[in-house]
């Protein structure tokens, strides 16, 4: 019996044992590698990594000086109070584009002030010339602001460089429309009247350079508008650049300023404290830019490419390549549908539409009679010298029909017949 229990006990420890040699995991060498490491994906990279994985976020690319010239050509020779206003309107494109909108769909203009845009929008919508060239070039627009956010004593120095070249040119002087005025090594432009501002135009391909033979006038303006108190920025070059100067004391009035004030009418849209300090929308270097379309702007340098500045796109926060059709507004329309093509006016352009849809029901063709061509009359026969067909035309019977007219019209009118005399029936009245 003790037998017995001995070789029971010995049966359940060598089960045990081997059990447990089963369950124990294999020795394995270190260095070996495991064959589902392959399956494994990497974990993901930093934010930062994702979009440049080969080096970091580039910063972004300012313009060079002869990008900047290029750049604000168009405007280095505006007047000062003007030009201030419209450096820090281009911060803001998209009210720029609002506000054309807004007067192009024939808003009041005295309106204007009412409207929940930044003053200088406003201020610039006092022009409207000057508002529709900057939404016609809202690219251009767009990058000037960029340039003034990042670069604001380059742009100075652009627009000194420019008014410089014009100056040395012959072709940028005093008259009736503004006034040229040098401080140190600056140009001023103020305008010289006291109630109105003249916006001039020019070619800059011209006016910076000159042309010899040119016998037209360079810089040419259109008609004045109003001084109002809207214009209530000043340039202070080589210091602290656009500053507010509010229309108050006397003593920190620009020139311009001063003869204009017993003209304008002062109210709090446009005078006020808050605007001591000139705000500017620093978010301009996201909005996306098709620098492709600047490359017209090549007036003054003419080896500079603008379209190099694709490169933004990114910096600005934007998918490099990432399209970008500033002149075209989509407004709650859906691009994607195939029915934005009909009604184009180009054969086979657009689904058919019916009833159940938004354009127009397709209409049913219906047979038509078949129309009978009517035969043209015959031509008389004959040499008539009217008678206009190639082979048979006659210049010479045309020609003495024409003298046989003539002479006819000449002959002297026949004298009139004379009437008879009334026959009279005796013993009564008769008829004649």
């Amino acid at each position: 019996m003790l037998r017995a229990g001995y070789a029971v006990l010995s049966i359940l420890l060598v089960g045990a044992v081997a059990s447990g040699a089963k369950a124990a995991p294999l020795a394995q060498d270190p260095n070996a590698q495991d064959p589902n490491a392959q399956y494994q994906e990497p974990p993901p990279p930093p934010p930062d990594e994702q979009q440049y994985p080969d080096q970091a976020p580039p910063a972004f690319q300012n313009f060079s000086p002869d990008e900047l010239d290029n750049l604000l050509a168009p405007i280095a020779l505006y007047p000062d109070p003007l030009l201030a206003e419209v450096l820090v309107a281009a911060t803001f494109p998209d009210q720029v584009d609002e506000a054309a909108r807004y007067l192009r769909a024939g808003a009041d203009p005295n309106t204007i002030d009412d409207q929940p845009w930044d003053v200088s929008v406003k201020s610039v919508a006092h022009y409207p010339t000057v508002l529709y060239m900057m939404d016609n070039r809202l690219d251009w627009t767009t990058s000037v602001g960029q340039a003034y956010v990042n670069q604001s004593t380059d742009v100075q120095a652009s627009i000194q460089r420019l008014r410089t070249m014009a100056h040395n040119s012959g072709t940028l002087a005093s008259g009736p429309q503004m006034e040229v005025v040098p401080d140190g090594p600056y140009w001023d432009i103020y305008p010289a009247n006291p109630q109105f501002i003249y916006v001039p135009v020019y070619n800059p391909a011209f006016v910076f350079y000159g042309r010899p033979g040119w016998s037209g006038p360079f810089i040419t303006y259109g008609v004045g508008f109003p001084i109002g108190c809207w214009l209530n920025l000043g340039f202070g070059w080589g210091g602290p650049g656009i500053y507010y100067f509010g229309w108050g004391a006397v003593g920190v009035l620009p020139p311009w300023a001063i003869r204009a004030r017993p003209f304008v009418r002062i109210t709090n849209v446009y005078v006020n404290d808050r605007f001591r300090t000139v705000a500017i929308n620093r978010d301009v270097i996201h909005r996306p830019v098709v620098y492709s379309n600047l490359r017209v702007y090549n007036s003054v340098h003419s080896g500079v490419n603008l379209g190099s500045h694709a490169g933004n796109f990114a910096a600005g926060g934007v998918r490099p390549g990432g399209a970008a059709t500033n002149q075209i507004v989509q407004r709650n329309i859906n691009m994607n549908d195939a029915r934005i093509q009909d009604f184009r006016g180009r054969e086979g352009s657009g689904p058919q539409m019916t009833m159940t849809g938004q354009g127009r029901p397709a209409l049913e063709e219906t047979a038509r009679p078949a129309a009978t061509q009517s035969q043209p009359a015959a031509r008389p026969s004959g040499s008539s010298a009217y008678n206009v067909e190639r082979g048979t035309f006659s210049p010479a019977q045309t020609s003495a029909r024409g003298q046989s007219s003539v002479q006819q019209m000449s002959r002297p009118a026949p004298a009139p017949r004379s009437s008879p005399p009334p026959s009279h029936s005796s013993g009564g009245r008769g008829r004649p």
